[in-house]
């Protein structure tokens, strides 16, 4: 599998990156996890705008889904080659109510699903394309996911948006990349189910026997060097700080 670092800043963008979005390839395919702020223009650096063959959207915070519907603006007013085709949305229950609000002037209220065929995630194992993927709900004001997916053998596992808890260590377990949020700083911020640090992801990591740790959804306001230094401090594997542009071969 490959993954590209489409955009990792948390919140809101920075002047470095646009908030979440990460290209998964493998056998053609490409998944997107996530669509945030700014993403959609960064993600055509790496691919066609009309190339994605699936979406997953960890959650329906702005800064990890609104540019959704720049996205469909660019899908279903297509001029050269006409409207485009539905393409899988895996998202939380009334993504696609969330989505037709924050757009607000859509021809009618069905208008999305004519370029978005929007499923619901629950739980569980299914299949992307060629990916195997499991999803477990984890630990944020609203409905949040984290995936694990899988294929030839290797794995990622995205943390999505979460504060402590088992699920996402189950889903984390033994993957060759850990792509785990630390937006918070040890020792400052301490705020239950609402996010990680950098330390709690290297718990994560070093618990999981994890290949790599890479640190993602650092807000500006966050020091990621501090992050950095206190995932290093719990977890002895390698470890990154998320970048826009990074490429890691899984």
């Amino acid at each position: 599998m490959k993954l590209t670092v489409v955009g990792c800043s948390g919140s809101f963008p920075s002047a470095e990156s646009a908030c979440s979005s990460y290209l998964v390839e493998a056998d053609g395919f490409r998944l997107l996890l996530d669509m945030g702020n700014g993403a959609l223009g960064d993600l055509q650096r790496h691919c066609g705008l009309y190339d994605l063959d699936a979406i997953f959207l960890s959650h329906l915070h702005a800064d990890h889904c609104i540019d959704m519907c720049a996205y469909f603006v660019a899908r279903f007013y297509r001029h050269e080659g006409g409207r485009c085709g539905t393409i899988p949305v895996f998202g939380p229950e009334g993504t696609e109510k969330r989505l037709t609000t924050a757009y607000d002037d859509v021809p009618d209220e069905r208008s999305m699903s004519e370029v978005f065929d929007f499923r619901t995630l629950k739980p569980g194992s299914f299949e992307i394309g060629p990916f195997q993927v499991r999803t477990e709900r984890v630990a944020h004001p609203v409905e949040s996911y984290a995936i694990r997916v899988e294929h030839g053998g290797r794995s990622l596992t995205y943390s999505g948006d979460t504060g402590i808890c088992p699920e996402l260590g189950r889903l984390a377990e033994g993957a060759d990349l850990f792509l785990c949020e630390a937006s918070f700083t040890h020792g400052k911020e301490d705020i239950p189910d609402l996010h990680l640090n950098g330390r709690e992801a290297g718990e994560y990591a070093h618990a999981g026997g994890v290949g790599r740790l890479v640190l993602t959804h650092i807000p500006p306001w966050t020091d990621p060097a501090q992050n950095l230094a206190d995932a290093r401090a719990v977890y002895d594997g390698p470890v990154d700080l998320a970048y826009a542009g990074a490429v890691y071969e899984v």
